[in-house]
Parts: structure tokens; C-alpha cells; sequence
């Protein structure tokens, strides 16, 4: 989806213009004179030159640059790298070819303009990358994360399902969500919903800084359905901790530009799984119908809610659960004795109906509407029948972003 940034309401837009040009510097100046409620800084030199460049509070910078010169080029791709994804920044050279397109496409500028410019097209260059989309919305999403209490406890599923959920929640149509597999090594959101995984993190992990809107639109992969996913191809043979500040950018990023996001969580606790759980609005532990395995979700609750203190409180789904008059396994009752306030309810086993959706890569509800997996998962999501999930009833009604979580 297309994701962007506003300007704070009622701040002066301030631009930022580096050159070594003094034609070009006048003609500037002179354009921007007519627009006063615009604020204007020039900063004279090559860029090449200059150590640091004041950008902060900028709203788009504008650097004039010798394209020929290769020092000149690493000195933009230094500054965009500093500055991230904003302000945004208009590359303007004297010539043009190819091989500049593709530099500063790999730089990610956000527009470049070949001299000589007009003052029309370098106002209208500005004020066009620096205009957010209009269906952009700057509020955070509702996170609900999923952690397998053991191997095999049907989490993906059940995550699968809520982003679908989620996704056909809304009044009007579709919600823009996005579904997160944060198993690096063995995910398989990708694979339960036959698509390609697009998330390329050795080209991330150099320079996370690097990671802007449109490097994470092209990592994206698009379910038929809507749903967005971002997802690793698999390394089943290697085994890496990767920098926390390279998942968090993507966390960050996709938090900020979705209305839902579901996290699919990996068993192995990294250095970043706290800030993904801190930041969640929802948390749900997902448990066989085994002793171990509520054991393990008990011991897994305890252990959040040390670490976590006051922030989000982990429940329980028991997943594959059959409720039968003789049954001699676990029933209800003991799971209530078990986990007490932390149990979010059961979700009913039907192997057959979930095998035939991961075959075929599509919701349960596309190969049985109303079937029972479905409409219990739809009771923990939308708690007392409500339509959608509110910011009452998520996380007692604080959104705790991954930025705040970090710091």
C-alpha cells in the first residue's frame, strides 16, 4: 500500500537547498521569495565538501550535485543514509545518463531534476514528494502477535486466520493489514498462502537505515486475497541472530503504515522480542491439548509478565481442542485451573478443513463459510461481538509503538 509521512499542521515547511552553483542559488532564492510562507536555507559548496548537513525539521532537501564526480555521488548516498526516509531529498545534476538513473535510484531519492530548472518544476517537485497520500494514515496499527507454546501448536494458522480476519473487518470493504513472519529460519506464512516470500534481509542488514516506504512496498508479497505479507525465504541449515535494529526498522515501517498487523512469532527468544511485545496490542500464546504444552504456556506467561511488567498481558488459546462427554484427555475446567485469568479461550480441531486450506493457499472460510475454527478465533478477536477490534479493548486502549518499545 502506499505509505507516506505528514507534515506536523501548522509548522512552516522548510527547504533545505545545498549547491555550488550561484546562478542556480539566485534563481532559488528568487522563486522561493514569492512564496514567504515557505522557509528557505541555502547551503553553499559541493557536498562533497561538507562534513555535516543541518536537515533536521527539513521538509524536503535539495542537493545540487555533480553527477560525474563519484565522490559526489557517495556524499548523497552518505547523507540519504543518515537521514533515512525523511526529510525527503531532490537530487538536481547538471547531466543525466543511465547509469546516474541508477544510482540514485539505489539511493532512493525521492524525485531528481536535470539543470536547467525551472522554478515551476522545483517548487512543484517539492511540494510533491513532500505531500503525503491522501488515504495516508498516520496512526499507529493494532498489533496482535502470536507465540507457539511448543512446536507444532498450530500458531501460523491461527495467525493466517486473524490477518484475514482483520482484513475483512472493515465497514466499507478491506483494512489494510499485514501479516509479519518473524521465523526467520523455518516461517511458513508464505507457504500456507502459496505465495513467494520477498523479504530480503542480507540487503537489509548492511545499512538498516537504508530501509524506506518504497524498499518495503518491493518486499512485500500480495495475497490474492489482499492481505499483505512480509516474509524471509526459509533457511532451514543456518542458523543467524540477526542485528535487532535491522527487525525493528522493518517492525517500525510496517507498524506506521497498516491499520492491523499480525506477527507470526518463532520460539527462540531474540534480543528484539521484547520491543515486538511491548509493542503488541494483543498477545496470544498458542497451546496444544497436551500437559507439556501447558506447562509450557503457563511457564511462558510468567516469564512475559516478569519481563514486561505492566505492558501487555499474554493469553492463552488452546488450539485443536475436541470437547467430548467421555473423553478421558484435558477438558476445559483444566485449563481454567491451569492458566486462571491468562486462558482466551479454545479453538475447536477440524485437521481436515486446515490441511485443504494450507494446500490450497486460501482462508478457511473460502472452503467452509461459518466453520467453527473460524468463528471461535472471531469471538478472541472481536471481543463481545464488536465488528472490529477498539483501542478499549487492546492493551487497555494505549498503543505502545515498536519505536517507544526500543527506547
Amino acid at each position: 500500500m502506499p505509505i507516506g509521512r505528514d507534515i506536523t499542521p501548522g509548522v512552516q515547511p522548510r527547504v533545505v537547498i545545498l549547491t555550488a552553483d550561484e546562478g542556480f542559488e539566485e534563481a532559488v532564492r528568487e522563486t522561493f521569495s514569492a512564496a514567504p510562507q515557505i522557509g528557505l536555507e541555502v547551503v553553499k559548496g559541493r557536498l562533497s565538501t561538507r562534513d555535516q548537513i543541518d536537515v533536521d525539521g527539513a521538509t524536503v532537501v535539495v542537493a545540487d550535485i555533480d553527477a560525474g564526480d563519484e565522490a559526489e555521488l557517495e556524499a548523497l548516498d552518505l547523507l540519504i543514509a543518515r537521514i533515512g526516509s525523511w526529510p525527503p531529498v531532490v537530487a538536481v545534476t547538471q547531466s543525466f545518463d543511465g547509469n546516474v538513473a541508477r544510482r540514485l535510484m539505489q539511493m532512493r531519492v525521492a524525485d531528481c531534476l536535470v539543470k536547467p530548472v525551472t522554478p515551476a518544476d522545483l517548487v512543484q517537485t517539492c511540494a510533491r514528494v513532500a505531500k503525503p497520500p491522501a488515504n495516508h494514515d498516520v496512526s499507529e496499527a493494532q498489533i496482535f502477535t502470536f507465540l507457539p507454546a511448543v512446536g507444532g501448536a498450530g500458531v501460523t494458522t491461527l495467525a493466517v486466520q486473524t490477518a484475514i480476519l482483520l482484513l475483512n473487518s472493515g465497514a466499507n470493504g478491506k483494512t489494510s493489514t499485514c501479516l509479519v513472519d518473524l521465523d526467520f529460519q523455518h516461517g511458513a506464512c508464505a507457504d500456507y498462502l502459496d505465495i513467494e516470500p520477498r523479504l530480503n534481509i542480507g540487503e537489509i542488514e548492511p545499512r538498516p537505515e537504508r530501509l524506506d516506504r518504497q524498499l518495503l512496498e518491493v518486499m512485500i508479497s500480495q495475497h490474492p486475497s489482499g492481505l499483505a505479507v512480509v516474509a524471509a525465504p526459509n533457511q532451514p541449515a543456518e542458523m543467524r541472530s540477526f542485528d535487532p535494529d535491522v527487525v525493528t526498522r522493518i517492525l517500525d515501517l510496517v507498524s506506521s503504515h497498516f491499520d492491523y498487523v499480525v506477527f507470526d512469532m518463532p520460539r527462540t527468544w531474540f534480543s528484539w522480542t521484547d520491543s515486538v511485545l511491548l509493542g503488541s496490542n494483543k498477545m496470544f500464546i498458542v497451546s496444544e491439548t497436551t500437559v507439556p504444552s501447558l506447562r509450557h504456556a503457563k511457564q511462558l506467561v510468567e516469564a512475559i509478565r516478569e519481563r514486561l511488567g505492566d505492558g501487555p498481558h499474554p493469553q492463552v488459546i488452546i488450539n485443536r481442542f475436541e470437547a467430548k462427554m467421555f473423553s478421558t484427555g484435558l477438558r476445559r475446567g483444566d485449563f481454567e485451573q491451569a492458566l486462571g485469568d491468562a486462558l482466551a479461550g479454545t479453538i475447536p480441531n477440524n485437521y481436515v478443513l486446515v490441511r485443504e486450506a494450507i494446500d490450497r493457499g486460501v482462508p478457511l472460510e473460502e472452503i467452509k463459510p461459518g466453520n467453527k475454527i473460524t468463528t471461535s478465533l472471531q469471538k478472541l478477536i472481536f471481543p463481545q461481538g464488536s465488528a472490529k477490534p477498539t483501542k478499549e479493548s487492546a492493551a487497555g486502549g494505549k498503543k505502545l509503538s515498536l519505536s517507544w518499545a526500543r527506547s
